[in-house]
This record gives structure tokens, C-alpha cells and sequence, in this order.
């Protein structure tokens, strides 16, 4: 498995931030209003993930006062932070998309709630991505020293 690329993601994110624009153009008017909640769970997960990886990143490099990881652990670990960071981009275009399509109607109530709520679930969920991308980071193997050592004399010559 691969880690994930950061511009797949941008790429990702205005993607599906330009197909919700472009749908809720005509559909907006038949919505319920949007739900905050989604913003206090996205940063939960992100903090979740960001804890998680703060963890087993201390636990990969054999820090003091750590127990050894086992190897299938980091290998979901490293799932789960492909896929949050996917999901996340996912949902920061859709909301991305909404908060693009309100931005004119901000002189109505309905319309300017469902933005600020767009905003702050787009800034959640950009936050989770973040999160995801740690957690992917701290799942790599870390260089054996020996490796370390010939990396930076071919980088000195």
C-alpha cells in the first residue's frame, strides 16, 4: 500500500466540490437545513487519529517507557489513515461545494446557516485530513542507522 498524495486529494476535494455545485444549483431549494454535528464528530476523529499516531509513532521508533507494536497493528493503522484521508477529502468538496454554492446568499437565514455550517464542516474535515496524514506517517518503518549513514555521505558527494 501506498501513502497517500496530497495532490490526489486537492484534486479530489475540487472535484467533488464542483459536481455538488453544480447539483445543488438546482436542488438546494428542496433540502432540510444542514446539521452541525458533523463538525464536533470530524475533529473527535481527528484527534482520535492524531493521538493514535502520536502514540505508535513513539512506539515504532522504541522510545522509553513503550511497548513494541505488533506489525498487523501498524498495518491497519496505516489503512485507517488512507481511508480517513480519502473520506475526509470527499467531505470537505461536498461541503466545499455547498459553502461555493450559499456564498451569494448569505442575506437570508436558512442559506446563510447552512454556510457557516459548510465552513466549519469544510475546516473539520481539512483537520481530519491532516490527522490522517500523521497517522500514516507514524506507521512508516523507520531508516536503520546504517541506511541513515550511507544516505547522507551519497548526499555529501
Amino acid at each position: 500500500m501506498r501513502p497517500s498524495r496530497p495532490l490526489f486529494l486537492i484534486a479530489l476535494v475540487i472535484v467533488v466540490a464542483v459536481i455538488t455545485w453544480a447539483v445543488l444549483r438546482s436542488a438546494y431549494v428542496s433540502l432540510p437545513p444542514l446539521p452541525w454535528t458533523a463538525v464536533p464528530t470530524l475533529l473527535l476523529l481527528a484527534l482520535g487519529e492524531g493521538f493514535t499516531g502520536f502514540n505508535l509513532l513513539r512506539r515504532i521508533r522504541r522510545k522509553p517507557n513503550t511497548k513494541p507494536v505488533e506489525p498487523l497493528v501498524v498495518a491497519r493503522m496505516a489503512a485507517l489513515g488512507k481511508a480517513s484521508a480519502h473520506t475526509a477529502a470527499i467531505i470537505a468538496g461536498v461541503f466545499g461545494g455547498f459553502a461555493g454554492n450559499l456564498a451569494n446568499s448569505l442575506d437570508k437565514s436558512t442559506p446563510r446557516h447552512d454556510f457557516f455550517v459548510s465552513v466549519g464542516t469544510f475546516l473539520a474535515a481539512v483537520v481530519l485530513v491532516g490527522a490522517a496524514f500523521f497517522l500514516e506517517y507514524a506507521c512508516r518503518v523507520p531508516k536503520d542507522p546504517d541506511e541513515e549513514e550511507r544516505d547522507r555521505r551519497a548526499s555529501r558527494a
